[in-house]
């Protein structure tokens, strides 16, 4: 019963970091971008860390490194390629050609993609969560750190993303929260898999390592180098030795 109880806290706390769009309405832009750049080099960190540190050894302890883990974890990164890859032909499409109809109100159908996309999003993250909490608490608590701080960056551009889509502001944080509760979805999917399959994982584990690599490496990494300036890459170094650091300091309590 604990890991169910700490599994749907740990979801809750990660739909709440939906609202954190808010910040956009209290922080000038540009202050905003500038924190959210090292915001974003925190979470770099912290996805690297809990992949390499606690996902990935987990996986490695309980069932060995074979050439199956490694056919998992690449795995992982082909799926969370192919989901984007589809998530932006749609963005693409239907930014140019249409608008979505909603109560008589005018919604840019790339604003309707970006809360389907963030549903995805948010349902795998709850699949994630749910099988590392399967694995050990910590480890559970460690991987629900490393999403909330993911989270974080990425709703506030989501939020600008909707209110640029003719969402109002209100309209704008609800849909977001909605869109959030997704992870309840696949929390509850995997740790009801857990109970009826043995073993399972051993094919989530690597998995869930395997996207968070993808995240990392091919969303937040190519942001971090938009920035030249020496004195913020420098800070933003910090900021993703900080995130990584975190999933060490998680060991201890292991």
């Amino acid at each position: 019963m604990g890991v169910w109880l700490y599994t749907i806290i740990s979801v809750l706390v990660v739909s709440i970091a939906s609202f954190a769009g808010v910040l956009t309405l209290a922080i000038r832009e540009q202050r905003l971008k500038k924190m959210l750049l090292y915001l974003v080099s925190l979470s770099a960190g912290a996805l690297f860390g809990d992949a390499f540190i606690h996902l990935l050894p987990e996986a490695v302890e309980s069932f060995g490194f074979n050439v199956k883990v490694s056919l998992l974890v690449l795995s992982g990164i082909g799926v969370f390629f192919v989901l984007e890859k589809i998530l932006h032909w749609h963005h693409h499409y239907h930014k140019h050609k249409h608008k979505h109809e909603h109560k008589g109100k005018k919604f840019h159908a790339f604003a309707i993609m970006n809360l389907f996309g963030d549903f995805v999003h948010n349902f795998i993250d709850g699949i994630i969560i749910g099988a590392s909490y399967l694995a050990s608490i910590p480890l559970g608590i460690a991987t629900t750190m490393a999403v909330v701080l993911h989270e974080i960056p990425q709703e506030i551009g989501d939020f600008g993303v909707l209110l640029h889509g003719g969402f109002s502001k209100y309209e704008a944080l609800v849909f977001n929260f909605l869109t959030a509760l997704a992870a309840f979805l696949g929390a509850l999917l995997a740790l009801m898999l857990g109970s009826l399959l043995e073993n399972i994982n051993m094919f989530l584990l690597p998995f869930a390592a395997g996207g968070f690599i993808y995240i990392a490496g091919s969303d937040l990494i190519p942001e971090l180098h938009k920035e030249v300036k020496v004195s913020r890459s420098v800070l933003q170094l910090l900021s993703f030795i900080l995130g990584i650091g975190l999933m060490l300091l998680l060991l201890l309590f292991e």
